[in-house]
């Protein structure tokens, strides 16, 4: 590469990392707060906390154990997403409603989930 570009590619990385600080504290607020901005950050939260539930998970190999393992992180997304809607004051009455429904019907099958693995030993 030209000493230009390698100039410019310096100078635009410095760029970034400078204002990565003030990005970072800029979406850390957001997560925190009610409205559109702070709800959308929820679902990539919860989202994020599903997948690093379900990576760290040891698969038993029976499938009935590591399916109902798997569901509860999967379901606590969607209650988890459902309630950053209901935070967000949004209020719109047909999301309002799917979301007081995925809450209740969510919860009832981890706590299926958890009852059936204590069930069968887990």
């Amino acid at each position: 590469m030209s000493r230009r570009i390698l100039q410019l590619s310096a100078i635009a990385l410095a760029a970034c990392l400078a204002a990565a600080p003030a990005a970072l504290a800029q979406g850390g607020h957001d997560a925190h707060s009610h409205g559109a901005g702070g709800a959308s950050q929820a679902y990539m939260d919860a989202m994020t906390t599903m997948n690093d539930d379900m990576e760290k998970m040891e698969m038993s190999g029976e499938a009935g154990i590591d399916f109902a393992l798997m569901m509860i992180p999967h379901h606590q997304s969607a209650i988890d997403m459902a309630k950053a809607y209901l935070d967000s004051g949004d209020n719109d009455p047909e999301l309002t409603k799917l979301s007081q429904e995925i809450v209740a019907a969510q919860e009832g099958e981890i706590a299926f989930l958890r009852a059936w693995l204590a069930k069968n030993g887990r």
